[in-house]
């Protein structure tokens, strides 16, 4: 459901008019606006005792549109109360035990995940995820935070706003998904030769920036500065190889004083890279892709009841007005073999998928669709 709303009172009251039953959670994919009162929100929702996660995204999917303002509800069947964690921005923090949510059951689970998308060290905790839950479980979900890129509060949970944090709610479904991002290469590879979690600060036991610099302006024919980095660098992400598959993508979004690349993401040291160049018809042809994987993989028997998109908010800036035939096309695939099922979903700072319904993997410039059934 999509209310076009900035009355927290409104959208609470829509929220109640759902047939709401105690294994339900309310899931709340919110568009970045100075109009809601988050806080209102939250404070309505915990009186009407109403259990909820949510995320602030720069946009939120419904059919074939993208708004930028309101907020999709999903109200989904979960096995257990939602894991919320917080101070991920520390080397240590302390895991829940998962176990006692997923009990003894051998029915396949979906975890719906929902991190600050600029945290510094996403790909540690996922990969601290995956050792607890494992290939029991399909993954999917995204980054939450501002189109700013400057990292506030961006998930709501019934105890406030919070950042560096995560929320992991277990799923009472199966899940197919669909993964794809079309970007192509470049050039390269080269080695990250020093990185510090999301930072490269060496390209080639060379400064970073001036490694990149040189690799893109004889591409792009223009002449790259840190402030006009994010414009110029949405073309041009790293790509981390995998074999039999796409490569990972590593969206390098700033530039620091000391000539490092910011990106959303780890990139680990000595990995090797590619720079990935990309234009609208292939990613608009990947995002197709995507939707035949997922649907490729759903039996007749199998009754889909949502379609999640996952959708990188550089890959939609790149697309610029051509990121809502991307829409459109997920949007008349799933609407020709499930008329029922409405995609939703939301611009992420990076998505969170199975890979190939395996290992988990953070994501960027790439959108994933899954199948919950």
């Amino acid at each position: 459901m999509y209310i076009q709303s900035g009355d927290y009172n409104e959208i609470t009251d829509r929220i109640l008019e759902m047939d709401i039953r105690p294994q339900d959670l309310i899931v709340l994919l919110v568009a970045e606006s100075d109009v809601l009162d988050l806080s209102g929100l939250i404070e309505r929702l915990n009186q009407e005792k109403i259990s909820f996660v949510g995320g602030l995204f720069p946009g939120v999917i419904h059919n074939s549109k993208l708004y930028k303002e309101g907020v999709v509800v999903k109200k989904l069947q979960a096995i257990g109360a939602p894991v919320i964690m917080t101070g991920l921005d520390k080397p240590e923090y302390e895991w829940p035990d998962f176990s006692a949510v997923l009990g003894d059951s051998q029915k396949p689970v979906t975890a719906w995940i929902m991190i600050d998308g600029l945290m510094s060290n996403i790909a540690h905790y996922l990969s601290g995820l995956y050792d607890r839950l494992g290939d029991r479980v399909n993954f999917i979900g995204g980054g939450a935070g501002a189109l700013s890129l400057q990292q506030k509060p961006c998930l709501l949970t019934p105890d406030g706003m919070v950042q560096d944090a995560a929320v992991v709610a277990l799923l009472d479904y199966d899940t197919h998904l669909g993964v794809k991002h079309g970007w192509k290469r470049l050039a390269g590879p080269i080695v990250a030769t020093r990185t510090a979690n999301n930072v490269v600060h060496e390209l080639n036991w060379e400064s970073a920036f001036r490694v990149y610099k040189t690799y893109i302006e004889k591409d792009c024919d223009c002449t790259l500065t840190p402030d006009n980095f994010f414009e110029v660098a949405k073309g041009y992400p790293f790509g981390i190889s995998k074999s039999n598959a796409e490569e990972v993508i590593r969206d390098p979004i700033s530039v620091n004083e000391e000539g490092g690349l910011v990106c959303v993401g780890e990139v680990p040291e000595n990995t090797v890279l590619n720079i990935m160049k990309g234009n609208a018809d292939n990613l608009i042809a990947a995002a197709a892709e995507a939707v035949e994987e997922t649907l490729d993989r759903s039996k007749s028997t199998d009754i889909v009841r949502h379609t999640l998109v996952v959708d990188c908010l550089s890959r939609a800036l790149f697309l610029g007005d051509r990121h809502e035939e991307e829409l459109e096309q997920i949007n008349q695939r799933i609407k020709a073999v499930r008329s029922e099922v409405s995609p939703q979903g939301m611009l992420s700072l990076g998505e969170i998928s199975s890979y190939g319904e395996g290992y988990l993997e953070f994501f960027n410039k790439t959108i994933v669709i899954g199948s919950l059934y």
